[in-house]
């Protein structure tokens, strides 16, 4: 059962785990478990998703009621009316913070600007000798994507080569089996902790958290990392 964390009678939204697809999709045939069908069946009422995040990325995903809702939601999207807020654990010590404007190109070919501000909140360094350091770092980034381009988050971490933890194909190969064999985390460590807008149907502020997966809070449990979010 998906847990609900906002409902109004346009929207409703759910704290997705980490691997969950949201609905089906030809490129991974090997899913037969869906956000939308499971939230579907869950409250007995059809939904459509109003946005999508990453099948590993956890955390707030919104389903409209409706179609008008729907369509008055992906306008707020596309206008990039929608304040984003997620949470990642990345390799190595990032800046205090930083806004990248490096633009992503499409499947086709075509690049889109893609702009993506972040902050660090913590930095650790942990006493595990691995490849040519003895000991390992890493950061705790709050992001703000001001563009929402297919795996931006992921994308620009990796170009400031501080990938994402348990991120494949953008992250670090060489970290990702170090966490898998030492400490058994396969999880990619991307969360979307918060959205927020104007309802586009009663014009109030809707400011919607989701808190940690379990996973996440054992990879922040396991490096040391100690601020509270």
């Amino acid at each position: 059962m998906l847990e609900i964390i906002y409902r109004d009678e346009y929207l409703v939204a759910v704290n997705k785990p980490h691997g969950l697809l949201v609905h089906r999709t030809k490129i991974a045939a090997d899913a037969d478990v869906f956000a939308l069908q499971m939230l579907r069946d869950q409250l007995g009422v059809q939904v459509t998703p109003v946005h999508r995040i990453d099948r590993k990325t956890a955390g707030v995903l919104i389903f409209s009621l409706n179609t008008d809702i729907n369509r008055a939601m992906n306008l707020l999207f596309d206008a990039s009316a929608v304040e984003k807020r997620y949470l990642a654990i990345v390799r190595g010590y990032t800046p205090d913070s930083e806004i990248v404007d490096y633009p992503l190109r499409k499947d086709n070919g075509l690049l889109q600007q893609a702009v993506t501000a972040y902050r660090t909140i913590e930095r650790v360094e942990v006493p595990v000798a691995f490849g040519k350091h003895q000991t390992q770092r890493y950061s705790l980034v709050e992001v703000n994507p001001k563009t929402g381009r297919m795996h931006q988050i992921r994308k620009h971490f990796n170009h400031l080569r501080h990938p994402i933890i348990g991120d494949r194909p953008h992250g670090c190969n060489k970290q990702n089996k170090l966490f898998k064999e030492k400490w058994g985390i396969t999880t990619m460590m991307l969360h979307a902790s918060e959205l927020s807008f104007i309802h586009p149907i009663t014009g109030k502020m809707i400011i919607i958290e989701a808190v940690l997966q379990p996973e996440f809070v054992n990879c922040l449990n396991v490096l040391g990392f100690t601020s509270s979010i």
